[in-house]
C-alpha cells in the first residue's frame, strides 16, 4: 500500500495530526494508498514556504531559460515513467487505461509546451505624446495556490503547475482529497530534479480545511481553482479578504447541437463520445444532446443502440470503454438525479441503473443512461449531474436550437454537427460559451484557451491566455528629457 506524504519547502512531511485519509480504487473498493490529512497549520507552513521563495528564493530571480531546464526535466520524467503514471492514474481515478495513458501524454506536453512560451518575446513598448520611453513588462504574481479535482488528476494539476512555475510564482497546491496518488509522484520528479525550495509545495487534505486556508490567506496573491460551481463561489468569498486575484474553471450543463444535415454516423459517435468519455465527469461534458426534430427517433433509436454496446468495467481491464464513478458519493448523486429524472416525467431510454453482479459487485459503476421527452425546465436539463447521463431535447429550427442551448446558467462547452459551413459558423458564434466544436468534440489543445462564460468561471487556462493569469501587468515610463517639470512656481 502506497503512503503518501506532504512536500512543503523542498522536503516530505507527516501533517500536523495522525489522521489518515484511505484512498479507494473505484473500481473494486479495495484501498491502494494512505494519505496524510492535512490541517490548515499544515496549509499555513506550506503558504510560508512558499511566501519565503518567493521574496527570497531563486526561482522567480532566474532567468526564463534556466526555468525553462526545469520544465523540460518535468517533461522528461513525466515521459520516462509514462506506464507507472497510467496505471496509478487508472487505479485512482478509476479511467480506462487508454484514457489515463492520453492524459499522461498531455501532460507531459503541456510542460514542454510552456518551457518554450516563456521564451517568446511577451514585453512591448508603446508610443506617447511625451519624450518618454514607455513599455509594458509582466511579472509573476507571487504565492498562488492551486486547488484541482478529482476527474484529471494529473492533467488538471499541470495545466495549473506549468504556467505558475513557467511565470516565475511560487506555489502552494492542493489535489482532490480522493485522488492525490499521481500528485505525489510528480512531486517526486520535483524533488529529483532539485527544483529550488519552496518553489513548489503540496499539502494534502479536505477542501473546507486545507483549501479554505489557501483561499482565504492573506499572503497568497492568487488562487486558481477547477471544480464545481458551489465551491467556486465558497472560493470567491475567501479570496475577498485580501481581494487576492481568482481564476475559476467551474461546471457546465454544455449544448451537443445535431442538425438533420449532419453526417449521421459521426454524429451519433461524437453524441456518444461528448458525454461518456470519462463516465460523463467531464466539466465540458455534452450532457445535453439537442436533435433536429425531423430526425429525433432515428437519432435516439441509433443513440442507444449504440451506448447498450459500450464495455462498462475496471480500467485496467483493455478492453473497458467507459470505467467507474470515483466514489460512492459520486454514484449516489449521480443514481439521484436519474431517479430525479424519472420523477420528473422524463422517458429513460438506455441505462438508469447501478452495474452489480461478479466484477462489479465493489466498483462505483452505473450504465451509460440517457433521457429523452426532456422539457427544458427539468432539473436534470439545467443541473450538473457530472456522470454518464445524456439529456435528449428538439428544435424545429436554427433560432430555437440557439435558444436551448443558451437556456442555463453554464456556458463552458458546445458544439454544433452540419454538413451546413455558413450554418455551423452562425450558430456557434451565438453559443455563449468558451470552448466550442464544429463537428467534433472534447478536442482540447494546450495553444488554446480554456475558458466558461457565465457561471461556469472566470479566466482562463492553457494558452498564451494560461500563462498571463499567472503574471501581473506592469507599465514603465522612462523620461527621456530630464529637467524640472515647472508645475509649482520656484519662488
Amino acid at each position: 500500500m502506497l503512503q503518501l506524504s506532504m512536500y512543503i519547502n523542498g522536503a516530505w512531511q507527516a501533517n500536523n495530526s495522525v489522521a489518515k485519509r484511505q484512498i479507494i480504487n473505484p473500481a473494486n473498493g479495495t484501498v491502494i494508498a494512505e494519505a496524510a490529512e492535512g490541517t490548515e497549520l499544515d496549509a499555513e507552513q506550506a503558504i510560508q514556504a512558499a511566501k519565503q521563495a518567493f521574496e527570497q528564493g531563486p526561482w522567480p530571480r532566474m532567468s526564463a531559460e534556466e526555468r525553462a531546464g526545469y520544465l523540460l526535466k518535468i517533461a522528461e520524467r513525466i515521459e520516462a515513467h509514462h506506464e507507472e503514471l497510467t496505471r496509478l492514474e487508472t487505479m485512482d481515478n478509476g479511467k480506462p487505461l487508454r484514457e489515463a495513458g492520453y492524459d499522461v501524454s498531455d501532460a507531459a506536453a503541456c510542460f514542454r509546451y510552456y518551457a518554450g512560451l516563456i521564451l517568446a518575446p511577451h514585453g512591448e513598448t508603446y508610443p506617447v505624446p511625451d519624450q518618454m520611453q514607455a513599455m509594458v513588462v509582466r511579472e509573476p504574481i507571487g504565492v498562488c495556490g492551486l486547488i484541482v479535482p478529482w476527474n484529471y488528476p494529473l492533467l488538471m494539476s499541470v495545466w495549473k503547475i506549468a504556467p505558475a512555475l513557467a511565470a516565475g510564482n511560487t506555489i502552494v497546491y492542493k489535489p482532490s482529497e480522493l485522488t492525490p496518488v499521481t500528485a505525489t509522484k510528480l512531486f517526486e520528479f520535483f524533488d529529483q530534479i532539485k527544483l529550488p525550495k519552496g518553489a513548489a509545495n503540496m499539502v494534502l487534505g479536505a477542501g473546507e480545511t486545507v483549501g479554505h486556508a489557501i483561499a482565504a490567506s492573506d499572503d497568497v496573491a492568487m488562487v486558481s481553482f477547477t471544480g464545481g460551481t458551489a465551491t467556486g463561489r465558497k472560493i470567491m468569498q475567501d479570496a475577498s479578504g485580501n481581494m487576492k486575484k481568482i481564476s475559476l474553471e467551474l461546471g457546465g450543463k454544455s449544448p451537443n447541437i445535431i442538425f438533420a444535415d449532419a453526417d449521421f454516423e459521426a454524429a451519433v459517435d461524437y453524441a456518444l463520445f461528448g458525454i461518456y468519455a470519462g463516465a460523463g465527469q467531464i466539466c465540458s461534458a455534452g450532457s445535453r444532446i439537442l436533435v433536429e426534430e425531423s430526425i429525433k427517433e432515428r437519432f435516439i433509436t441509433r443513440f442507444v443502440e449504440r451506448a447498450n454496446q459500450i464495455v462498462v468495467g475496471a480500467g485496467d481491464n483493455p478492453i473497458t470503454e467507459m470505467g467507474p464513478l470515483v466514489s460512492q458519493q459520486q454514484m449516489d448523486k449521480v443514481l439521484h438525479y436519474i431517479a430525479l429524472g424519472q420523477k420528473e416525467g422524463a422517458k429513460l431510454v438506455c441505462g438508469g441503473c447501478r452495474l452489480t453482479g461478479g466484477a462489479y459487485d465493489n466498483g462505483f459503476f452505473v450504465a451509460p443512461t440517457a433521457f429523452a421527452e426532456t422539457t427544458p425546465e427539468m432539473r436534470i436539463v439545467q443541473e450538473e449531474i457530472f456522470g454518464p447521463v445524456a439529456v435528449f431535447q428538439t428544435f424545429r429550427d436554427e433560432a430555437e436550437a440557439i435558444q436551448l442551448a443558451n437556456d442555463t446558467k453554464y456556458g463552458l462547452a458546445g458544439a454544433v454537427f452540419t454538413n451546413n459551413a455558413a450554418k455551423a459558423m452562425r450558430v456557434i458564434k451565438k453559443i455563449r460559451a468558451g470552448i466550442t466544436w464544429i463537428n467534433t468534440y472534447h478536442g482540447t489543445y494546450n495553444e488554446a484557451p480554456w475558458h466558461g462564460y457565465k457561471q461556469s468561471g472566470i479566466g482562463s487556462s492553457l494558452g498564451t491566455y494560461g500563462l498571463d493569469e499567472f503574471m501581473e501587468v506592469k507599465q514603465i515610463n522612462f523620461n527621456l528629457d530630464v529637467a524640472p517639470i515647472g508645475w509649482f512656481a520656484n519662488r
